[in-house]
Order: C-alpha cells, then structure tokens, then sequence
C-alpha cells in the first residue's frame, strides 16, 4: 500500500474533489493520473511552499464496449458540471492504442505501460467506502524517489519524444532534484 502517496493525496482538499466527482459521475473504474498525482508528490518534496496550477485533470479509464470520443467529452461535459474546473480530460484507453500505432491494448495497465514515463503511470480512484485504490504498473519508487525514467516502450519506439517533454514541459526547473534516466 503506498501510504506515503494517501496521507499526501488525502490531505488535499481538491484532490478529494475530484476523486468524489469521478467517482459519482465518471466513468466506471476511471483513475485520476500523469500530472494531477505525479506534480502533487513531487512538489511536497520541497519545503519552498511552491504551489502550481493543475494543467488539467486526466481521467483513464477502459472500456471496449465503448470506446467513441464522443463518450469521453459527455464524461468531461458531467465532470465539468458537477466541478467547474475547465480542466478535465477524461480518456478511455481502450482507443488510445490508434494514437501510437500499437496493437489494442488489453487493460488499463498495458494502456499506462506505453506511456512515456514510470512516474507518469500512476493512478488513483476513490472507491465508495472512501478508501484510495491505485494502479501503478511500474510501481510507486520512481514516483517516491523522484526519478524521471523512460518506459521500455518509449525508449524503444520514441526516445527523442521523451527528451522533448523534458525539455517543453521545463522539469528540471520545476524540480531541481528530479534525476532523469534515458535508457532502460
């Protein structure tokens, strides 16, 4: 159980916000994820009391039944209802395999595993009785020891593409700490 990431996550108020709204209305088995959980670690690394807009609020979920667009922007049309934020971005992995060009993925996890990080992969859900559940598919170290790795995926398909987030997204400024490993 990843106790370090729940007392964390738990004792931010819009984290349970927008736990309790996907949960009543996003979609079934949906996580919160990438940036949302990774920025909140690792900015209570720091004793500088820095605090950084969310960029959005990336919601992940799998469902082959129905895998439409369309379904997605009625998720984030609900979500954006019950919690106006303007930053919702509800994705069903089950078609994001089209935007790689990678065979259908079978799960949420082997979704999460073709990301571009480890530390990225991490997700959390509020089940009903309250208690957080997460989904990790490379664990929690990386996102603990404030580590920046390329997915095996990645490094063999899109390298480049890892270094370029690195430098368009500036963490190393964000967090000068961060240890960023290129290879696998």
């Amino acid at each position: 159980m990843p106790d370090r990431l729940v007392r964390l996550l738990s004792q931010d108020h819009l984290v349970r916000e927008v736990l309790a709204a996907v949960r009543s209305v996003g979609p079934k088995g949906a996580y919160v994820a990438a940036g949302f959980v990774r920025n909140r670690f690792w900015d209570s690394l720091y004793d500088d009391g820095r605090q950084f807009e969310d960029a959005d609020v990336d919601v992940v979920y799998f469902d082959r039944t129905n895998a439409d667009k369309s379904r997605d922007i009625q998720y984030e049309a609900g979500l954006e209802a019950v919690m106006p934020t303007g930053l919702w971005q509800v994705r069903n992995q089950a078609r994001m395999h089209d935007f790689g060009g990678h065979a259908p993925f079978e799960n949420l996890k082997d979704a999460l595993q073709h990301w571009a990080e480890t530390a990225t992969t991490v997700g959390v859900r509020l089940r009903r009785s309250g208690e957080m559940t997460f989904v990790a598919p490379f664990g929690f170290q990386d996102l603990y020891d404030q580590v920046l790795r390329i997915t095996p995926l990645m490094h063999r398909t899109d390298p480049q593409g890892f270094i370029d987030r690195l430098s368009k997204k500036k963490w190393q400024q964000r967090w000068p700490k961060l240890t960023v490993i290129t290879s696998v």
